[in-house]
């Protein structure tokens, strides 16, 4: 039998991947594992899928200060404004140089002043005249339209209210004010040395209805309703006129209070005294039409028989 001559049976052909396992001459290759780590590629398949790239943040810092300037505006047109005091009518309550925070959404709900509130009005006419107005640069000018500074440039006044539409007010030298018959215990707000009316005494007054009747807490340096009465309004100021409630003293921090309303104002009586004198002028008023009505009728009938006893 020559050598190398085939068998009867023919054995498979080895493959080369195979004759390399089986050869104990060379390491042997192991494939990939199925669960071993895969680089992930992108769609395309082109190489491993590159993290996306954030947005810079300098290229969002405009709108966001975009969206705080808006915020701003539409908290000082409808919520609150600071508004800085430029006198000393108001001490010791406020003093020159405070900065007050001012509630102007409750007025959008219909809500009027109220006796015993601090309340920012504009100028009803004449009351600041001659009184110079600081010229502030265009960046107070800006930061004042959104609200971030106190207003610099209007004309706008802040004191007590004392009285409001309907009520009788007044206040005679040596004594105290008096509301709808009730005199006002005003110790603890009004300012240390200050009388409540010796400089002007004034009334009795009757408060027109909308309107309201201010004075402040520095009664010896004030120019309140008491010193304008010779203005149109008689020295009050029309409710539509105001502002705001004055809330809080926000600046400086060492200052920090709110303004509530002193009790005298919550006195029994006060508010009943005020419905009663309505009550009484709305039954003259209702006695005073009849009357006159019968009167005029009657006034033709009278003539007539005069005319005809003469005739």
């Amino acid at each position: 039998m020559a050598v190398g001559a085939r068998s009867g049976h023919d054995e498979p052909e080895e493959r080369p991947e195979q004759a390399g396992r089986s050869s104990s001459s060379g390491p042997v290759e192991e494939p990939p594992s199925a669960t071993g780590p895969t680089e992930t590629s992108d769609a395309d398949g082109d190489g491993p899928r590159e993290p996306r790239q954030q947005r810079s943040f300098w290229k969002e810092l405009p709108l966001l200060i975009g969206i705080a300037l808006l915020l701003a505006l539409l908290i000082k047109t409808f919520l609150v404004q600071a508004f800085s005091i430029p006198s000393d009518s108001m001490m010791n309550t406020l003093q020159r140089g405070d900065r007050v925070l001012v509630d102007k959404l409750t007025p959008w709900f219909g809500s009027e002043p109220e006796r015993g509130e601090v309340v920012v009005f504009h100028d009803p006419g004449g009351w600041l005249e001659g009184e110079p107005t600081p010229e502030p640069n265009a960046v107070q000018k800006f930061l004042s339209f959104i609200g971030l500074m106190p207003s610099a440039e209007e004309k706008d006044l802040i004191k007590r209210v004392i009285a409001v539409g309907g009520d009788t007010v007044s206040c005679k030298k040596g004594g105290k004010v008096v509301v709808n018959g009730k005199p006002l215990d005003e110790t603890s707000y009004i300012n240390p040395g200050s009388t409540p009316c010796d400089d002007e005494p004034f009334g009795p007054i009757k408060v027109p209805e909308g309107r309201i009747w201010v004075m402040g807490d520095n009664r010896q340096n004030s120019l309140d309703s008491r010193y304008h009465q010779e203005l149109p309004g008689s020295g009050t100021v029309a409710n539509d006129q105001v502002v705001g409630r004055a809330v809080v003293v926000a600046w400086p921090v060492t200052r920090w209070s709110t303004l509530p309303v002193p009790d005298t104002f919550d006195q029994p009586g006060l508010n009943a005294a005020a419905a009663s004198t309505a009550a009484v002028s709305t039954a003259v008023a209702e006695m005073a039409g009849p009357g006159a009505l019968g009167l005029a009728a009657a006034l033709p009938v009278v003539l007539w028989r005069r005319k005809r006893r003469d005739g």
